[in-house]
């Protein structure tokens, strides 16, 4: 009869060490091993070599493992409270990349702070879940079904999109704004609103295309026919068909890969470092990896199911949501299935402010674990 008040009141109370016992730790150990992974894999990229990305994955993995326990033993009224102060922090960081922004390969993303190149877009992504969690967390029903109550989540979510295609980073803007839809699907926007936004989106389709970027609609003409331009804009994406395809089932070995280590396959260390473990490793290696994403995944929706705050729920399922984004992009734009966009592989990829994002994330799903008894009011 009291055995629900009691967990209840003993969750609220815990001490840090009860908070880092309640850790999951076979959810931290896949996140270690995938890290392990991106590790091996660019001291391969270096042909052999600890500098200049491996040693620094490494130093940033460890910087991100530190902000991910932090985050994890923080108690979630925290998260809730300031919610808004982190959206509307973040957004004033995406306005100022708009002014004083730095500028690399055709974009401006980044804000230089000498020892880091921040890109406040990444955590823009989790900054919009926490907002999002926030607002359904304290909304009734009848609003979420009316149009005027969904009306300024969906602001929320099209201004910073707006901010990020200007940079522009297309990939990112629309992957900010799937997540922003997967919430609205799990909080219970109906479904005539979907199908109202998905057919208005088609219908914009000739109208937009006049305003993406000669590289965009490239980018979008190679997806179709990667071989109009082989030596061109289809160069990445053929080379990187061919590297999977000779990889073969048990790969080429440890720091043989041919087609990476003869240089044919560019942004190796980034965006195609699935193909270089796919080339070297073979079917068995990218099987492996995607294993382990899908059982990060697992553990973080069911966290979420387990949560029994509506704010956990959304929280861990909006975050989670994300990573998938991440995992299934990258891989689908390596094999040839979308066009290219520029999203990283998490925990492989090289990149400190997609590490961080993506740890800081970490941390606040395993939080919505721990404390997934505590009560939290609609206030």
């Amino acid at each position: 009869m009291y055995k629900p008040y009691e967990t209840t009141f003993k969750n609220q109370n815990m001490t840090i060490r009860e908070k880092l016992f309640n850790i999951s730790f076979s959810y931290v150990l896949f996140i270690v091993m995938l890290a392990a992974i991106g590790v091996v894999m660019l001291y391969s990229a270096a042909n052999g070599n600890w500098s200049p990305w491996a040693i620094n994955h490494l130093i940033r993995f460890g910087m991100g493992f530190v902000a991910m326990i932090i985050l994890a033993l923080i108690d979630i009224k925290i998260l809730l409270r300031y919610a808004y102060v982190f959206y509307f922090a973040t957004l004033i960081l995406l306005i100022v990349v708009e002014v004083a922004g730095h500028t690399g390969m055709g974009a401006t993303r980044w804000i230089n702070l000498g020892f880091i190149k921040l890109q406040p877009s990444e955590f823009m992504k989790i900054a919009m879940v926490l907002v999002l969690a926030r607002y359904f967390h304290t909304s009734s029903l009848q609003s979420i079904e009316s149009v005027r109550g969904i009306l300024p989540p969906l602001l929320m979510a099209l201004f910073p999109a707006a901010l990020i295609i200007l940079q522009p980073d297309l990939g990112t803007a629309l992957m900010l704004l799937f997540t922003t839809g997967a919430i609205f699907f799990v909080v219970g926007v109906q479904i005539w609103k979907f199908v109202a936004v998905f057919v208005g989106g088609v219908v914009m389709i000739p109208f937009a295309w006049h305003f993406l970027h000669d590289y965009q609609q490239n980018r979008v003409l190679t997806f179709l026919n990667p071989e109009r331009d082989p030596l061109g804009a289809g160069y990445h994406i053929i080379q990187s068909k061919i590297a999977l395809g000779s990889g073969g089932v048990f790969g080429k070995g440890f720091l043989n890969g041919s087609q990476s280590h003869l240089n044919f396959l560019p942004e190796k260390h980034t965006d195609f470092i699935f193909t270089m473990l796919s080339e070297e490793f073979g079917m068995i290696g990218a099987v492996c990896v995607v294993v382990l994403n899908m059982l990060i995944l697992a553990y973080s929706y069911s966290f979420a199911l387990k949560s029994t705050s509506y704010f956990g729920k959304l929280l861990a399922i909006g975050l989670a949501t994300n990573y998938f984004m991440y995992v299934f992009i990258n891989i689908a734009m390596v094999l040839g299935l979308l066009p290219v966009v520029g999203i990283p592989l998490p925990l492989i990829s090289y990149g400190g402010t997609v590490m961080l994002s993506v740890m800081a994330s970490f941390g606040i799903i395993l939080c919505v674990h721990i404390n997934r008894n505590v009560p939290l009011g609609k206030d």
